[in-house]
């Protein structure tokens, strides 16, 4: 199954980031941020996109009540900040290192520009792959708009089995080793955490999962 919470897990770094470019590689850095570190904010100048080379990112922003959305969390080879390269002027969504160890690879907008052009292959893969994030995330709004909240968790626990999941050999149970707090997990599929936490203690009553602050096994098939 395709990922709709996460986004598929392409190497772009190793397509895009300019060090791979004779005539970039001479004048390209990476920058370091620790866990909790921004990248960018809401209302910053779009001038730059940006490659995972290691670490995760999460991207949100914050709503009329000044409550964080996430909207994703990103894993190494995947690009993010990419509608500047469409003629976005300023950030609408931060952009934040959940990881100790970040590093990224950041490239001016003028400079994607002059590699789109310069190759027909690579300006297609852009594209493609920034009509692939938006297609993701429709596909996401409609299950927040459509289907309950119960659902909504179910979904996105199968999706992170796919993601982050291996089975456990001794007991037979699946096993998720994921990156992400409950908060994280609420907003994704937007619940409030007490609700989250109400719909984790009901599958666990009700023996389909057990789970700790980073673990999540799945003791028997959801439906």
């Amino acid at each position: 199954m395709s990922s709709i919470w996460v986004f598929e897990d392409v190497n772009l770094f190793g397509l895009l980031c300019p060090h791979k470019f004779k005539a970039y590689k001479s004048s390209h850095i990476f920058d370091a941020y620790k866990k909790s570190d921004y990248i960018y904010f809401e209302e910053d100048k779009a001038n730059k996109v940006y490659l995972i080379e290691k670490g995760k990112v999460k991207i949100g922003y914050y709503n009329e009540d000044g409550q964080e959305v996430v909207k994703a969390i990103l894993r190494k080879g995947e690009l993010f900040g990419e509608r500047a390269i469409l003629g976005q002027i300023k950030r609408d969504e931060f952009a934040q290192s959940i990881d100790n160890d970040t590093s990224i690879c950041p490239v001016g907008v003028n400079t994607m520009h002059e590699l789109m052009r310069d190759n027909q292959t690579f300006s297609f893969k852009v594209y493609k792959f920034i009509g692939f994030k938006f297609k993701k995330l429709e596909r996401r709004l409609q299950l927040l708009l459509f289907k309950d909240a119960r659902t909504r968790l179910i979904e996105f626990l199968d999706e992170l089995c796919v993601e982050y999941g291996y089975n456990c050999e001794e007991t037979g149970d699946d096993v998720i080793r994921h990156p992400y707090t409950q908060k994280d997990i609420a907003s994704l599929i937007g619940v409030s955490r007490p609700t989250l936490n109400t719909l984790l203690n009901d599958l666990k009553e009700n023996n389909i999962i057990d789970f700790t602050r980073k673990e999540i096994r799945l003791l028997k098939k959801i439906a």
